[in-house]
């Protein structure tokens, strides 16, 4: 039953096909190949005119509806609020406007070894008259300006046509001075500072010079000519240094306002020449000057020095019968000539009074001081003097006085040097010189008190030096 009702279906599809077919007989015969029919008696769809037009009409369409839907949904926006903002007055402080303040250029210089207050001066284009008006305003700062030191420093201030404004320098280690002389009238002025100081221990063995030794025990150039200064009255450092000598320090630093500033002083020092041990101890004296004593409390210092001078040679000896070099004839040679370069620096041989200070026939210029009653010494044929001494001044030993030159009867530049006992000519490389006195007991005592701390220093430096030499010998034998 079931495949006869199957049957009539298909039969009755069939005869409405056929009735379709004949009535419509032209459009099926134009468009019988869009058949999708996949019937083996259909052919496969091909594309043809009609497919493009379809495909292009449906492309198109796409376009349209991208381009015109966001454009319309634009349109039908709403226009936008422009925002409302209101200005309001806002009162503002009155703007004063005040000039900064100049600032000082300060030229800072540091004294290096040999130079002179004239020497600061003359780096900076300004003459002897500006040296005498600092001088003459200093007041109570002046002896820092007669008594410098390598590793000082001066700050010098120029107006722009290169005129000396000020000077500023330290008076001590505890006060800086100024000296102004851009206003009317020439002024000094103190300020404090605050001050600390630093101890160190340094050592070295000699292998070709002082300065290689000090450096390499990280001495500053400063610190060592200081050390050459303290034992210059027993070491000769020109002629008396050889291969192994040895030397201990215990030296400070000085600190200004929590900033380094420079090297301070030697506190205590041990030196081996040729064998010898020679000691310094630094102590404060009752007028509060500070000197170098041995440890056993002799001072270091002589009353006079034999060579005031840094020369190069003995160009003449003391002599009694000596042919002039230039008068040609045989007369007395009562002192020392010491060859040096023109402007050398000539210092005091000791404390003492400027005596006599101008023009000596023969000498050119020439300077006496008389130290006490009994000696005195001479100095012949400078270039120029020291500004600021005249006769009546008090000079300490060591002190700038002048300049070697050969006004006068000479050659050539030196200084002639003379010392007087009673008034006679002696001569300087042979005479005896006035002794120190030693330090009275009651002072003795605080003495040998005072310097216990840096001679344990000192030792205890020596002797762990000792025991790391012998380890390094044995570590060579092994």
């Amino acid at each position: 039953m079931a495949d006869e009702h199957l049957g009539a279906h298909q039969a009755r599809k069939q005869a409405i096909c056929r009735k379709a077919q004949r009535r419509h007989s032209r459009f099926y015969e134009r468009c019988a190949h869009w058949s999708f029919n996949r019937s083996a008696e259909v052919e496969p769809i091909h594309w043809h005119r009609e497919h493009w037009v379809l495909a292009g009409t449906a492309v198109l369409i796409t376009l349209l509806s991208g381009l015109i839907m966001p454009a319309w949904a634009s349109a039908m926006r709403p226009d936008p609020v422009p925002e409302v903002r209101t200005l309001l007055p806002l009162a503002l402080p009155k703007m004063t406007t005040t000039a900064a303040p100049a600032v000082d250029n300060w030229l800072v210089t540091r004294v290096e070894p040999g130079q002179t207050l004239s020497n600061l001066f003359d780096s900076h284009g300004l003459g002897m008259a500006d040296v005498q008006k600092v001088l003459d305003a200093a007041g109570s700062a002046r002896s820092a300006l007669q008594n410098i030191h390598p590793g000082d420093e001066f700050d010098f201030l120029l107006d722009r046509d290169g005129n000396l404004q000020a000077l500023r320098f330290d008076k001590d280690d505890t006060t800086r001075a100024t000296v102004r002389l851009d206003s009317g009238k020439p002024a000094l002025t103190l300020h404090a500072r605050t001050v600390v100081t630093r101890v160190h221990i340094a050592h070295a063995v000699i292998e070709s010079s002082l300065f290689g030794a000090g450096a390499k025990a990280g001495l500053d150039e400063g610190m060592i000519v200081k050390l050459a200064d303290v034992f210059k009255y027993d070491i000769d450092f020109l002629k008396d240094i050889r291969r192994g000598d040895s030397f201990t320090v215990v030296y400070d630093d000085v600190y200004h306002d929590g900033v380094y500033d420079h090297s301070g002083d030697i506190i205590a020092a041990e030196f081996l020449n040729h064998g010898q041990r020679y000691t310094a101890y630094r102590f404060k004296e009752p007028d509060g000057s500070y000197n170098y004593y041995s440890e056993d409390g002799r001072p270091l210092r002589k009353s006079l020095l034999r060579t005031p001078v840094a020369f190069t040679r003995i160009s003449s000896r003391f002599s009694m019968a000596r042919k002039h070099p230039i008068l040609g004839f045989t007369r007395a040679h009562k002192g020392v000539d010491y060859a040096a370069p023109a402007g050398t620096p000539i210092h005091a041989a000791g404390d003492g009074v400027i005596a006599y200070r101008g023009w000596e026939r023969g000498f050119g210029n020439f300077v006496l001081i008389k130290h006490n009653a009994e000696y005195s010494t001479a100095y012949a044929h400078m270039s120029r003097f020291e500004p600021g001494e005249r006769v009546g001044t008090h000079v300490h030993q060591g002190q700038v006085i002048g300049f070697v030159g050969m006004t006068g009867l000479a050659t050539g530049p030196h200084l002639h040097y003379e010392v007087r006992v009673y008034g006679k000519q002696e001569n300087p490389l042979t005479v005896t010189m006035p002794k120190p006195q030693p330090l009275p007991p009651k002072l003795l005592a605080q003495f040998k008190q005072q310097i216990q701390p840096m001679l344990a220093r000192l030792k205890a430096a020596n002797a762990s030096l000792q025991l790391a030499s012998r380890d390094d010998a044995a570590s060579h034998r092994e």
